[in-house]
């Protein structure tokens, strides 16, 4: 039986809706080379290894697409690329497309702004820190805590 829901479905009885939304988020280079990563779901890809294999074959698929979102291993992707950076935010298969890119929009913003509209590689990697801190203010063990990035950088200004 397959149960129907906006956005996607259900496989099998009893899987109900989750606020263990997101996966994992990435952020790779123009080479594919990692520059952060964050899995919420310990069993997905355990080992670093199986990551960075994982990794790989999502910029292979990507990197030269002009979509905003593909399917590979059983995952939804959303991506989105600037200058020599994508950025990715990895859901399960039954996972609606628009939360995982609300997500995605959250974070391209919010680093857009506090990158100064300068998102690329060497801004991203000075400023390491407030990347991380975006990334942890958006995202909390796979459930989503912000989507606005007006609202994230309102906050972290007045701290």
């Amino acid at each position: 039986m397959v149960q129907k829901r906006r956005g996607g479905a259900y496989r099998g009885k009893g899987k109900e809706p989750s606020l263990f939304t997101v996966k994992a988020v990435f952020i790779l280079d123009n080479d594919g080379n990692r520059l952060l990563s964050k899995y919420y779901d310990p069993e997905l890809y355990p080992s670093m290894k199986e990551q960075k294999n994982f990794e790989k074959n999502v910029f292979n698929k990507t990197h030269k697409a002009d979509n905003e979102i593909a399917f590979l291993e059983g995952m939804t992707i959303v991506y989105k690329s600037s200058i020599d950076l994508f950025f990715y935010v990895v859901g399960s298969a039954q996972e609606n497309e628009l939360m995982l890119m609300s997500v995605l929009n959250c974070l391209f913003d919010s680093l857009s702004q506090i990158l100064r509209k300068n998102v690329e590689r060497r801004c991203l990697l000075d400023n390491m820190e407030g990347v991380f801190l975006v990334v942890d203010e958006i995202i909390d063990g796979g459930v989503i805590l912000e989507c606005d990035p007006q609202q994230f950088y309102r906050r972290s200004t007045t701290e």
